[in-house]
């Protein structure tokens, strides 16, 4: 079943140099209860790709166009005061930095009672005792009397336990995670990844996870968007992303994974891919990955490549995917 429906979004900010295209026409799907990963190096339009969604970019710069549509609503055609109702109970963020995303005048118990009181009609022991609960299904141990500490009180991994918390005090449909893992220790990282998986297995959350971190996606995801100069570049399920990548720049990334002799110590360069990312200031009718990739042609300068099925549910935009080189 689709909850999320994400049609040519683009996202273009306004500049004094001129316009800056964050995203470029991105669509995808997201099914109940599915983690689907949105991929690529910083820069590419993860983010920029996100926080449209729930048009946590209005008011400012941002000019978005496209279609979002969520369990048959569109979103972007609500009034703000509506688009609050359906922030925090049906689609919820995880920011990226905890510690600058919770306030630290407030205790955690009254940052995540305030989204619980602006969504629902619960009294001040039913909202106390929501928090609690809360806590505990993200893992904090003690969590009655966690309820009362600042987040300064608390490790880095606790405080992106609280922002996850936050995000689900009201059982959203759809659940954005922006680099939740990110600058964790291996151990704290597994521990949020398992709450993830917690959150799909038990409430039925879809979740659109950002991360650059291959191992990560490899480890959680369903499905994965590649993401190059805020284009979507190739779309597969994660198993068939890893064994058949199609793109050249999908490709790149694997490469430049340590491999297993880099684990054990041994002396090897990782692989880089050359060249730089084109600039935002831009949109050219062609392939934007063209003057780092191998195998480009003339027909990749001539028109951009649609993206299309190499096999089922498998989407790459090239006009010589696969492996090996054009000839």
């Amino acid at each position: 079943m689709t909850v999320l429906e994400v049609s040519d979004l683009r996202v273009e900010y306004r500049t004094e140099d001129g316009p800056v295209i964050a995203t470029k026409d991105v669509s995808f799907t997201l099914g109940r209860g599915e983690i689907l990963a949105l991929v690529g190096e910083s820069g590419c339009g993860k983010t920029a790709t996100a926080m449209a969604i729930p048009r946590l970019l209005d008011g400012g710069s941002a000019t978005i166009g496209g279609s979002v549509v969520l369990d048959g609503v569109e979103l972007t055609t609500l009034s703000e005061k509506r688009m609050q109702d359906i922030r925090g109970k049906d689609i919820s963020v995880v920011f990226q930095e905890p510690m600058t995303s919770l306030n630290p005048s407030y205790t955690i118990g009254r940052q995540i009672g305030e989204v619980v009181r602006r969504h629902t009609g619960l009294s001040r022991a039913q909202v106390r005792e929501r928090v609690v609960e809360l806590l505990e299904l993200v893992g904090i141990p003690d969590a009655a009397q966690r309820v009362r500490a600042y987040p300064h009180e608390l490790s880095g991994g606790m405080r992106q336990r609280v922002m996850i918390a936050t995000a689900v005090a009201c059982d959203p449909k759809v659940l954005i995670a922006d680099e939740p893992t990110t600058a964790l220790d291996v151990t704290v990282q597994a521990g949020v990844l398992d709450i993830i998986r917690k959150l799909r297995d038990e409430l039925g959350t879809a979740v659109i996870l950002i991360t650059h971190d291959l191992g990560v996606v490899a480890d959680i995801a369903d499905r994965v968007v590649v993401m190059y100069a805020g284009r979507h570049v190739e779309q597969s399920p994660t198993t068939a992303l890893f064994d058949r990548p199609q793109h050249p720049y999908t490709l790149g990334l694997l490469d430049a994974l340590p491999s297993r002799a880099v684990l054990r110590g041994a002396r090897r360069r990782l692989t880089e891919i050359p060249g730089l990312v084109p600039p935002s200031t831009s949109d050219p009718d062609a392939c934007q990955f063209a003057a780092r990739c191998s195998r480009a042609s003339s027909a990749c300068t001539a028109a951009r490549p649609p993206l299309e099925h190499v096999e089922d549910g498998h989407l790459v935009a090239c006009y010589h995917p696969g492996r090996g080189e054009t000839s």
